[in-house]
């Protein structure tokens, strides 16, 4: 497939998945992208993310700009943005979902409303990108404000143990929902997942929503209380790219979030980092245990500019090449392929063995800044094989390369940002 017509498709694809409207609660036009038309019909927030820059890619920057503006449209005034802007009178698409949502919202939960949830914050990155394409300083003045009380919010909120790291409470904050780390805090056996993993994890959500998502309540009570590795490497990449915007605009806020984004950076190599194992590990509890299961947010902080270079050279050479955990025929699986939870073939339970285009756009970048080109190259020929293969699919196996899960998925529309000429 040549790049010009990968770029029709993605384009095509785009298009069709975009929602333009008009929330009277809101008093607003909303524009975003659905991931899928029929499976994930909602404005959901790294989603957002992912589209802007494939618009981006796509030369379609005041698109992105309006994408980005209606994921903000509903900001609370403490700075807080939900996971999920659910548009004009909308249910969620799976009964439990109603647990992610505030309790007292009533005939609410019927109209415009977000839910109670955070996911991966790269809205930073996509604000220095929307700039990066179109240098218009005063629409980076209005959201860099936006943004200071977003990320205000999350340090403020999440770091419940004062060392500069973001606490998940619930799975789905991670993007990752059925990521076989949790089974340990959630008192799984690991092992494939079956209809026992299913109830305990909707009893997080059920547990957060009965807690009113009150978060000291839910700190204290330590039901699911976990440092995700993922989750806080995007947090510190983003950190320091709003720090560097503040600088574009004079804002003198600039240093507080650069310390904001050190200190966290400290902790997640004191606590996350296992030199023994070569990777970064997710931690749960105050006690900041470590899970000692292999998914692809071993290799995350990696992206981060000012990891030491000895460590980037200890967890490529421990785990990337190695074939009984990621060196497949068609990477990233979301699993060590060594691991008993590993499952490459479709399941409600996702992220326990396909790959995601995600995983492979983020690493991309990784493998780049660290000096492997070979490998970065790699991961760009996979995904366009996949997508020669199968389509535009939610993740594919790892080792026929069938796609599988929602059909005329958008994730795959990262591809162009990955061979995009700006990297």
């Amino acid at each position: 497939m040549s790049h010009q017509t990968l770029r029709e498709k993605v384009g095509t694809l785009m298009r069709a998945n975009m929602v333009h409207g008009y929330s009277n609660e809101a008093r607003t036009d909303y524009y975003y992208t659905k991931p899928s038309p029929k499976t994930y019909p909602f404005q959901f927030f790294w989603d957002t993310c992912f589209h802007a820059f494939i618009l981006c890619a796509l030369g379609e920057s005041e698109m992105a700009k309006q994408h980005l503006m209606s994921l903000f449209a509903l900001q609370q005034t403490d700075g807080f943005v939900g996971h999920i802007i659910y548009w004009n009178n909308v249910l969620p698409g799976r009964a439990t979902d109603i647990f992610q949502s505030r309790p007292g919202l009533g005939v609410n939960l019927f109209k415009t409303h977000m839910s109670a949830l955070i996911q991966p914050p790269f809205v930073a990155q996509v604000a220095a990108r929307l700039y990066e394409a179109n240098r218009d300083r005063a629409f980076l003045k209005q959201v860099v404000q936006k943004l200071k009380r977003y990320y205000q919010w999350i340090a403020q909120n999440r770091d419940f143990d004062g060392d500069g790291l973001i606490t998940i409470i619930s799975p789905f904050e991670s993007g990752m929902d059925w990521k076989p780390t949790f089974d340990p805090v959630l008192g799984f056996r690991s092992r494939k997942a079956n209809w026992q993993l299913f109830m305990k994890v909707v009893s997080v959500d059920f547990r957060n929503f009965c807690f009113r998502y009150d978060l000291k309540k839910i700190r204290k009570h330590n039901y699911f209380r976990v440092k995700e590795v993922g989750m806080n490497t995007v947090y510190i990449q983003n950190l320091y790219v709003l720090a560097s915007l503040c600088r574009e605009i004079n804002d003198p806020d600039a240093d507080d979030f650069d310390q904001l984004a050190d200190k966290a950076l400290e902790s997640l190599i004191r606590l996350s980092y296992d030199a023994d194992k070569g990777a970064f590990l997710d931690l749960y509890g105050p006690e900041n245990k470590k899970i000692n299961i292999l998914t692809p947010t071993i290799f995350f902080p990696l992206a981060i500019k000012k990891i030491d270079p000895s460590i980037v050279a200890r967890v490529m050479a421990s785990h990337w090449f190695n074939q009984d955990e990621f060196a497949v025929t068609y990477p990233m699986p979301s699993v060590a392929v060594n691991h008993p939870s590993f499952n490459p073939d479709s399941s409600l339970f996702l992220w326990r063995g396909p790959t995601w285009i995600y995983l492979n756009w983020f690493l991309h970048d990784v493998l780049r800044q660290s000096g492997y080109k070979e490998a970065a190259l790699h991961l760009v020929e996979t995904v366009k094989a996949l997508l020669e293969k199968s389509g535009f699919r939610e993740y594919y196996h790892p080792f026929t390369g069938k796609g599988m899960g929602a059909q005329n998925f958008t994730w795959a529309g990262l591809i162009l940002d990955m061979v995009d000429e700006r990297t």
